[in-house]
Protein backbone atom coordinates (compact mmCIF):
# COMPACT_ATOMS: atom_id res chain seq x y z
CA UNK A 1 0.00 0.00 0.00
CA UNK A 2 1.02 3.44 -0.94
CA UNK A 3 1.56 6.23 1.06
CA UNK A 4 1.76 9.83 0.34
CA UNK A 5 2.96 12.95 1.97
CA UNK A 6 1.96 16.48 1.80
CA UNK A 7 4.20 19.23 2.03
CA UNK A 8 3.16 23.03 3.05
CA UNK A 9 4.51 26.60 2.24
CA UNK A 10 5.66 28.64 5.20
CA UNK A 11 3.13 30.88 5.67
CA UNK A 12 1.07 31.58 9.47
CA UNK A 13 -1.43 34.35 10.86
CA UNK A 14 1.74 36.27 12.77
CA UNK A 15 5.02 37.39 11.88
CA UNK A 16 6.91 34.83 14.14
CA UNK A 17 8.80 37.33 16.88
CA UNK A 18 9.48 36.48 20.53
CA UNK A 19 6.93 38.69 21.63
CA UNK A 20 4.00 36.71 19.83
CA UNK A 21 5.64 33.26 20.33
CA UNK A 22 5.75 33.99 23.97
CA UNK A 23 2.24 35.25 23.76
CA UNK A 24 0.48 32.38 21.99
CA UNK A 25 2.86 29.45 23.54
CA UNK A 26 3.37 30.21 28.02
CA UNK A 27 5.13 26.27 27.19
CA UNK A 28 7.89 27.97 25.74
CA UNK A 29 11.00 27.94 28.35
CA UNK A 30 13.12 31.26 27.73
CA UNK A 31 16.05 29.85 29.91
CA UNK A 32 16.04 26.62 27.42
CA UNK A 33 15.48 24.41 30.25
CA UNK A 34 13.21 21.15 30.17
CA UNK A 35 9.67 21.80 30.64
CA UNK A 36 7.42 18.35 31.54
CA UNK A 37 5.30 16.83 29.97
CA UNK A 38 1.70 17.84 29.93
CA UNK A 39 -0.86 15.87 31.34
CA UNK A 40 -3.11 14.69 28.53
CA UNK A 41 -4.21 12.62 26.44
CA UNK A 42 -2.28 13.20 23.34
CA UNK A 43 0.33 10.36 23.33
CA UNK A 44 -1.65 7.37 24.66
CA UNK A 45 -1.36 4.77 22.62
CA UNK A 46 2.37 5.16 21.78
CA UNK A 47 5.71 3.09 21.60
CA UNK A 48 6.88 3.91 25.24
CA UNK A 49 10.63 5.11 24.33
CA UNK A 50 9.05 7.30 21.67
CA UNK A 51 6.31 8.84 24.17
CA UNK A 52 9.61 9.35 26.51
CA UNK A 53 11.71 11.13 24.04
CA UNK A 54 8.25 13.60 23.61
CA UNK A 55 9.95 15.36 26.34
CA UNK A 56 13.09 16.29 25.04
CA UNK A 57 13.28 19.82 24.26
CA UNK A 58 13.81 21.68 21.12
CA UNK A 59 15.13 25.13 20.27
CA UNK A 60 12.04 27.42 19.50
CA UNK A 61 13.08 30.20 17.28
CA UNK A 62 11.72 32.91 15.28
CA UNK A 63 11.59 32.93 11.59
CA UNK A 64 15.03 34.66 11.23
CA UNK A 65 16.28 31.63 13.16
CA UNK A 66 17.12 33.28 16.39
CA UNK A 67 16.63 31.40 19.37
CA UNK A 68 13.74 32.68 21.63
CA UNK A 69 13.53 29.61 24.12
CA UNK A 70 12.80 26.27 24.51
CA UNK A 71 9.55 23.40 24.39
CA UNK A 72 9.13 19.76 24.49
CA UNK A 73 9.29 17.58 21.28
CA UNK A 74 6.10 17.30 22.04
CA UNK A 75 4.92 20.72 21.84
CA UNK A 76 6.69 21.34 19.01
CA UNK A 77 5.41 18.68 16.43
CA UNK A 78 1.60 18.98 17.48
CA UNK A 79 0.03 20.38 14.54
CA UNK A 80 -2.55 22.54 16.23
CA UNK A 81 1.34 24.99 17.29
CA UNK A 82 2.72 24.50 14.21
CA UNK A 83 -0.40 26.08 12.20
CA UNK A 84 -0.26 28.88 14.91
CA UNK A 85 3.60 29.69 13.73
CA UNK A 86 5.65 27.72 16.52
CA UNK A 87 8.60 26.98 14.90
CA UNK A 88 11.80 24.93 15.76
CA UNK A 89 15.83 24.08 14.64
CA UNK A 90 16.67 21.14 13.10
CA UNK A 91 19.07 19.07 11.13
CA UNK A 92 19.33 16.25 8.57
CA UNK A 93 22.91 14.61 7.71
CA UNK A 94 23.52 12.79 4.70
CA UNK A 95 26.12 10.39 4.62
CA UNK A 96 27.95 9.31 1.75
CA UNK A 97 30.45 6.32 1.86
CA UNK A 98 34.04 6.37 -0.24
CA UNK A 99 32.07 5.31 -3.22
CA UNK A 100 29.79 7.91 -2.92
CA UNK A 101 26.92 6.07 -2.00
CA UNK A 102 24.34 7.51 0.22
CA UNK A 103 23.24 5.69 3.30
CA UNK A 104 19.45 6.38 4.17
CA UNK A 105 17.22 4.83 6.60
CA UNK A 106 13.48 3.85 6.98
CA UNK A 107 12.04 5.32 10.35
CA UNK A 108 10.68 2.30 12.65
CA UNK A 109 6.95 2.35 13.02
CA UNK A 110 6.94 2.99 16.01
CA UNK A 111 7.99 6.56 15.39
CA UNK A 112 5.47 8.82 16.15
CA UNK A 113 5.58 11.42 13.26
CA UNK A 114 6.23 9.76 9.61
CA UNK A 115 6.47 6.31 10.89
CA UNK A 116 8.13 3.68 8.04
CA UNK A 117 9.30 6.36 5.70
CA UNK A 118 12.38 6.51 4.08
CA UNK A 119 14.52 9.55 4.59
CA UNK A 120 18.09 10.94 5.05
CA UNK A 121 20.56 8.99 6.58
CA UNK A 122 20.35 11.00 10.23
CA UNK A 123 17.25 13.80 10.98
CA UNK A 124 16.43 15.16 14.59
CA UNK A 125 16.81 18.40 16.78
CA UNK A 126 19.84 20.01 18.42
CA UNK A 127 18.65 20.16 21.95
CA UNK A 128 18.26 23.17 24.42
CA UNK A 129 20.89 22.00 26.13
CA UNK A 130 24.20 23.35 26.65
CA UNK A 131 26.60 22.66 23.23
CA UNK A 132 23.59 22.40 21.24
CA UNK A 133 21.85 26.12 21.33
CA UNK A 134 23.91 29.17 19.69
CA UNK A 135 22.07 32.34 18.32
CA UNK A 136 25.02 33.20 16.05
CA UNK A 137 25.53 31.02 12.96
CA UNK A 138 28.54 29.84 13.99
CA UNK A 139 27.68 28.55 17.46
CA UNK A 140 24.42 27.50 15.71
CA UNK A 141 26.35 25.04 13.01
CA UNK A 142 28.99 23.67 16.19
CA UNK A 143 25.70 23.20 18.21
CA UNK A 144 23.80 21.27 15.52
CA UNK A 145 27.30 18.98 14.68
CA UNK A 146 27.25 17.95 18.56
CA UNK A 147 23.33 16.53 17.86
CA UNK A 148 24.14 15.19 14.83
CA UNK A 149 26.77 12.62 16.25
CA UNK A 150 25.06 12.16 19.50
CA UNK A 151 22.08 10.90 17.36
CA UNK A 152 23.67 8.65 14.83
CA UNK A 153 25.03 7.17 17.70
CA UNK A 154 21.57 6.99 18.85
CA UNK A 155 19.57 5.58 15.85
CA UNK A 156 22.49 3.86 13.92
CA UNK A 157 25.04 2.92 16.27
CA UNK A 158 27.87 5.14 14.39
CA UNK A 159 30.32 5.85 16.69
CA UNK A 160 31.38 9.53 17.74
CA UNK A 161 34.92 8.64 16.55
CA UNK A 162 34.07 7.55 12.77
CA UNK A 163 31.93 11.04 12.54
CA UNK A 164 34.34 13.65 13.56
CA UNK A 165 32.90 16.86 14.47
CA UNK A 166 35.16 19.00 12.34
CA UNK A 167 34.03 16.29 9.52
CA UNK A 168 30.62 17.84 8.93
CA UNK A 169 30.44 19.99 6.29
CA UNK A 170 27.23 22.90 6.66
CA UNK A 171 25.75 23.42 3.46
CA UNK A 172 22.76 25.73 4.30
CA UNK A 173 19.48 26.25 6.20
CA UNK A 174 15.19 24.90 5.11
CA UNK A 175 12.53 26.56 6.30
CA UNK A 176 9.73 24.23 5.70
CA UNK A 177 6.09 23.32 7.42
CA UNK A 178 4.86 19.80 6.96
CA UNK A 179 1.92 17.34 8.10
CA UNK A 180 2.71 14.25 9.49
CA UNK A 181 -1.23 13.30 10.40
CA UNK A 182 -3.75 15.28 11.46
CA UNK A 183 -2.19 15.86 15.09
CA UNK A 184 1.53 15.89 13.92
CA UNK A 185 3.59 17.34 12.13
CA UNK A 186 7.44 19.64 11.30
CA UNK A 187 7.99 22.78 11.69
CA UNK A 188 11.81 23.57 10.63
CA UNK A 189 15.06 25.51 10.25
CA UNK A 190 16.83 22.66 9.07
CA UNK A 191 20.64 22.35 9.00
CA UNK A 192 21.89 20.60 5.74
CA UNK A 193 24.73 18.22 7.01
CA UNK A 194 27.34 16.62 4.62
CA UNK A 195 29.90 14.04 5.71
CA UNK A 196 32.27 11.30 3.97
CA UNK A 197 32.72 8.45 6.19
CA UNK A 198 33.13 4.61 5.88
CA UNK A 199 30.85 3.94 9.10
CA UNK A 200 29.96 0.41 10.87
CA UNK A 201 26.17 0.39 11.99
CA UNK A 202 24.58 -1.14 14.74
CA UNK A 203 20.82 0.13 14.03
CA UNK A 204 18.58 0.86 16.97
CA UNK A 205 15.22 -1.06 15.62
CA UNK A 206 13.99 1.78 17.75
CA UNK A 207 14.30 4.22 15.48
CA UNK A 208 14.80 2.36 12.13
CA UNK A 209 13.83 -0.20 10.95
CA UNK A 210 16.05 -0.21 7.89
CA UNK A 211 18.49 0.95 5.77
CA UNK A 212 20.53 1.03 2.66
CA UNK A 213 23.24 3.13 0.48
CA UNK A 214 22.45 3.80 -2.79
CA UNK A 215 24.10 5.97 -5.92
CA UNK A 216 22.36 9.07 -7.52
CA UNK A 217 20.60 6.38 -9.99
CA UNK A 218 19.24 4.07 -7.24
CA UNK A 219 17.59 6.92 -5.58
CA UNK A 220 15.80 8.13 -8.48
CA UNK A 221 14.50 5.08 -9.07
CA UNK A 222 13.42 4.49 -5.39
CA UNK A 223 11.28 7.60 -6.02
CA UNK A 224 9.53 6.18 -8.69
CA UNK A 225 8.47 3.42 -6.35
CA UNK A 226 4.86 3.67 -5.51
CA UNK A 227 5.25 1.76 -2.77
CA UNK A 228 7.66 3.92 -1.23
CA UNK A 229 7.42 6.72 0.89
CA UNK A 230 9.09 9.70 2.03
CA UNK A 231 9.74 12.18 4.89
CA UNK A 232 8.81 15.99 3.33
CA UNK A 233 11.87 17.02 3.96
CA UNK A 234 14.21 14.45 2.43
CA UNK A 235 11.74 15.12 -0.58
CA UNK A 236 12.38 18.65 -0.74
CA UNK A 237 16.12 18.85 -0.92
CA UNK A 238 16.07 16.20 -2.86
CA UNK A 239 13.88 17.75 -5.53
CA UNK A 240 15.62 21.53 -5.08
CA UNK A 241 19.65 20.75 -4.26
CA UNK A 242 20.66 16.91 -3.62
CA UNK A 243 21.34 15.70 -6.72
CA UNK A 244 23.39 18.79 -7.80
CA UNK A 245 25.47 18.73 -4.69
CA UNK A 246 25.79 15.11 -4.88
CA UNK A 247 27.35 15.34 -8.42
CA UNK A 248 30.23 17.75 -6.81
CA UNK A 249 31.33 15.49 -3.78
CA UNK A 250 34.19 15.30 -5.34
CA UNK A 251 35.02 18.33 -6.56
CA UNK A 252 33.37 21.76 -6.18
CA UNK A 253 31.19 21.49 -2.85
CA UNK A 254 33.39 23.93 -1.25
CA UNK A 255 30.82 26.31 -3.60
CA UNK A 256 27.75 25.06 -1.51
CA UNK A 257 29.22 25.35 2.15
CA UNK A 258 27.73 27.69 4.53
CA UNK A 259 25.19 29.86 2.78
CA UNK A 260 24.00 32.75 5.18
CA UNK A 261 20.86 32.75 3.41
CA UNK A 262 17.93 30.90 4.76
CA UNK A 263 16.54 29.11 1.98
CA UNK A 264 11.82 29.03 2.23
CA UNK A 265 10.27 25.78 0.98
Amino acid sequence: MSTTTTTATCTQTEIITAENVLRLFPEVNTTLAATARAEDNDLEGYDEEQIRLMDEVCIVLDENDVPIGSASKKVCHLMKNIDRGLLHRAFSVFLFDSNNRLLLQQRADEKITFPGMWTNTCCSHPLGIPGETGAEISAAVQGVRRAAQRKLDHELGIKPAQVPLDKFDFLTRIHYKAPSDGKWGEHEIDYILFIRADVNLDVNPNEAQDTRYVTAEELREMFKDGKLAFTPWFKLICESMLFEWWEHLNEGLDRYKAETQIRRM
